[in-house]
């Protein structure tokens, strides 16, 4: 079998300028591999690598030609765990660039099969679970409109950014407008172990769902410190990037949050998944700011998880590719069951 590769970048605009504890973002790099084979079946995979990790869209373009060699060179889709071997040893660091290559070689072997990728995996679809829709810091009255678009979208999950000094009251707005959806809070780092026990007691009057990464990766012990203490399930995100940091984290989080840009590609998080549930911790998606050639990707895990954080081609203005309808955020599989592969058009 031939296979032929090939990658384009996009910068795509987001929606709205999208800002967390460390920054503000306006749009987003996006690389697509394509790789084909020989019958003219494509696949698609996406990479939204971000600068917290060390990537850019440049250090993704520098490396992709070594990586899709070594997909060129095994020249089956199929052969999954040695191309992920040969990708590893060819380029150990650069996850999302890995991640854009075994999204597409995955994306290709199914439809070589004429299956979408979860009956690949032979998930459940019935099992599939909600997004949350992300709503980034502004100010308060900025937060008020965005939150009562989502609901207006249909939204009923809702990741409210945090890490200000207003904290209490942006969730307070975000009550008054939502009191009957699913709120989870996002510090991305922004508090101290000590300012994020007492900022979390006072959310539990607002129903909120769990708090994720409330203090520096860098501080292990803090985030043992805020879990032990802390009034709401907490989740890891920066603190847990590859297989290695599950077991690390798992007297210090209730919950997981792997993200295929942070680990390297669907077969490293999906052992992710398996690690957490050994260890007692839920489980968790998340993603960057990607397009639906990654996207759809990690909505065929959906069945595995406890929670997803799905929402990065949702935040884009515009995206070149149509993946896995989420009506009223639920991400729905069977929608995609005559779509092989990992249902983008």
């Amino acid at each position: 079998m031939t296979l032929t590769t090939d990658f384009e970048r996009h910068t795509l605009d987001l929606e709205y300028p999208f800002t967390i504890a460390r920054g503000t973002q306006l749009d987003a790099d996006i690389i697509t591999v394509t790789v084909e084979d020989d019958e003219g079946n494509v696949g698609v995979g996406g990479a939204g690598p971000s600068a917290h990790y060390g990537e850019s869209a440049d250090t993704v373009e520098a490396v992709l030609p070594d990586l899709l060699s070594v997909v060129e060179e095994v020249g089956d889709p199929h052969a999954l765990a040695e191309i992920e071997r040969r990708m590893k040893a060819t380029m150990n660091l650069n996850p999302a660039a890995r991640c854009a290559v075994d999204i597409a070689v995955h994306a290709l072997a199914a439809k070589q099969l004429g299956e979408p990728l979860y009956r690949y995996w032979g998930l459940d679809p019935a099992e599939s679970v909600h997004t949350t829709y992300t709503i980034g810091i502004d100010d308060v009255e900025t937060m008020r409109e965005k939150t009562e678009e989502a609901l207006d979208r249909g939204h009923s999950h809702l990741k409210i950014k945090l890490g200000t000094d207003r904290d209490e009251e942006i969730i307070e707005t975000i009550r008054d407008v939502a009191p009957d959806a699913t709120v989870r809070v996002d510090a991305n780092e922004g508090w101290t172990p000590r300012e994020a026990v007492t900022k979390i007691d006072a959310l539990t009057e607002y129903d909120i769902e769990f708090v994720e990464q409330p203090v520096a990766a860098e501080d292990p012990e803090g985030l043992k410190y805020v879990y032990e203490r802390s009034a709401l399930p907490i989740a890891a995100d920066e603190s847990c990037i590859t297989l290695e940091d599950v077991p690390a984290i798992a007297d210090k989080c209730d919950i997981a949050n792997v993200k295929l840009m942070k680990c390297g590609g669907l077969r490293e998080a999906i052992r992710m998944f398996h690690t957490a549930r050994a260890h007692g911790l839920e489980t968790m998606l998340g993603c960057m700011s990607e397009s639906n050639a990654s996207i759809a990707a990690g909505c065929q895990l959906a069945p595995m998880l406890d929670y997803a954080d799905l929402d990065g081609s949702l935040l884009l203005a515009e995206d070149p590719y149509e993946g896995v309808p989420m009506p009223d955020g639920y991400i729905d599989l069977d929608a995609v069951a005559d779509r092989p592969g990992i249902g983008v058009r």
